[in-house]
């Protein structure tokens, strides 16, 4: 590992640079890494456009073996796992889960091209006699946008990073990428980075397809958003971050989409018939899903809600028994453990709450130390930093008067990624009462299960209404985040000879088609 980064087939080291921390002991990982310069940025996204025209009209065949050649090289890649356990701090178990998931997801798309439904073909034939008017030939495709930025998340070093959701769905869209690697996993990125290189080169593909540029400054990931050549961006981090984004696509000369994934608290609503069935089971489930990872997921159970008795009780008691065996986990890096002690301080200290438990007490360095709290709806209704993420272990018992409360608490929140129904039969007229609100307030609403842990399928939405995502029509997990780097393009009595090969008359691409409104 050289520490270099990459700049289409090339790459490049820079005297200036930067070190990976191991979160685990603090210790400076080597090598020291390149830091990618905004010349660099410039030279990335004009490859980017350079390579688009030639990329987006490759046939499904040709990006689905490109991304099956990623997955293969990442499998290939000698020292991943060991790299990304050293710059996160997570467990090498979690990391090889998270490899799979990742070559997964870049198969799972190669697939859905081959199935051609992404390419919207819709097509209404000439009718020249209609009366009073004719109506001329329409022919509908979609297309790639054009060159995509990628930002590298903390918590996800595979999945959500180089060659994660938003770059595997990006380029089976067409649209070459430019990644911004986490500062956090440098190594990790490069390794990754080179794999995508590495498919670029065996399938022939125009070196511009792929960047990946590398630094620790903000000024770097606001050029790349900047950058005229750039025309969408894939963000997962905080909402801080994100919005620092969205507010330079705007005031761009021309404003781009971006989506971004940042803040969710994630309700868990306990209804009252599986709170008496089964409290203390799920008190203790309820913690195994709060502290997994050290609790650094986007789909973390921050707040619990539920009417208040002696059930809750027992749910309440169960869960500070486990989570006060909880031993601390090494965070991601020092900035995320310091913020997550910050955050479990102001909470603490907030009027109207209680603190429930905490976990065990360790020596190590960045360590989180798990936390339960507890407040009313009443409370938690007329103070609104009781809703604000704290990201890693640290959750809020809810404690309702009534139903009319739990309404309340459930209408005062803002857009979140997902919420949790734990019921049983006896519940359901009380869950109807709510699904409503629920609709407004998540993109995902599961049952019976917890909420850490993403399914990579075809009907997945991993996303939802601000502030969880900056745009709540899309998602960025499953097959439907390719839709984000698409836009349609009607074709008005074009000559078969000048209609792309999507929409040509005997539809060689075999793509399935939307013909006068019956599917071909």
């Amino acid at each position: 590992m050289d520490g270099s980064f990459l700049i289409g087939a090339r790459a490049v080291t820079r005297d200036d640079t930067f070190r990976a921390i191991d979160p685990a002991t603090n210790e400076a990982l080597d090598p020291a890494f390149a830091t990618s310069s905004l010349d660099d940025v410039a030279e990335a996204c004009r490859l980017a456009a350079d390579a688009f025209d030639t990329y987006r009209e490759t046939d499904p065949e040709t990006r689905a073996a490109f991304l099956e050649a990623i997955a293969d090289e990442i499998e290939a890649v000698d020292g991943l796992i060991e790299r990304a356990v050293r710059e996160t701090g997570l467990p090498q178990g979690r990391i090889t889960g998270e490899r799979g998931r990742t070559t997964g997801q870049l198969r799972l798309f190669a697939k859905l091209l081959c199935q051609g439904r992404w390419a919207g073909v819709v097509i209404d034939t000439a009718l020249p006699d209609r009366q009073p008017l004719p109506r001329a030939d329409l022919r509908q495709r979609r297309i790639a946008l054009g060159p995509v930025a990628v930002f590298g998340a903390s918590n996800f070093p595979l999945a959500f990073s180089v060659a994660g959701g938003d770059t595997a769905s990006a380029l089976a869209a067409g649209c070459p990428v430019v990644v911004k690697g986490h500062p956090a996993h440098p190594g990790t990125s490069l390794l990754v980075g080179r794999a995508i290189q590495a498919a670029v080169r065996k399938c022939g593909l125009p070196e511009g397809v792929f960047s990946l540029v590398q630094g620790a400054s903000n000024a770097l990931g606001g050029a790349l958003v900047a950058d005229p050549h750039i025309k969408a961006v894939g963000f997962t981090g905080s909402r801080h971050g994100g919005l620092a984004l969205v507010e330079i696509a705007q005031k761009r000369p021309e404003p781009i989409p971006v989506y971004a994934e940042m803040s969710s608290i994630n309700p868990v609503l306990l209804f009252p018939h599986a709170l008496a069935a089964r409290a203390a089971d799920l008190g203790k489930a309820y913690v195994g899903s709060l502290t997994m990872g050290a609790g650094q997921f986007c789909t973390n159970p921050g707040i619990v809600v539920a009417l208040d008795g002696p059930d809750l009780d027992r749910f309440v008691d169960a869960a500070a028994e486990a989570l006060g065996g909880a031993a601390p986990q090494v965070m991601l890096t020092g900035s995320i453990h310091a913020n997550y002690d910050k955050g479990v301080t102001l909470l603490g200290g907030q009027s109207g709450v209680e603190t429930i438990a905490r976990g065990t007490e360790d020596s190590g360095v960045n360590r989180g130390r798990a936390a339960l709290f507890g407040t009313t709806g009443a409370a938690f209704v007329a103070n609104p930093a009781l809703a604000d993420e704290v990201f890693g272990a640290a959750s809020i018992v809810i404690r309702c008067a009534d139903k009319a409360e739990v309404a309340r608490v459930l209408e005062g929140l803002e857009g979140q990624l997902t919420a949790t129904l734990q019921l049983d039969d006896e519940d359901v007229e009380d869950a109807r009462a709510l699904l409503p609100i629920l609709e407004r307030k998540a993109g995902r609403i599961l049952a019976n299960g917890w909420p850490t842990g993403v399914e990579v399928s075809y009907a997945m939405v991993h996303g939802g209404p601000f502030p969880a995502t900056s745009d709540s029509r899309t998602t960025s997990v499953g097959t439907a985040a390719i839709e984000r780097f698409l836009r349609p393009v009607c074709y008005q009595d074009l000559p078969d000879a000048l209609l792309p090969k999507a929409i040509q008359r005997a539809n060689p691409l075999g793509l399935p088609r939307l013909i006068d409104g019956e599917l071909e």
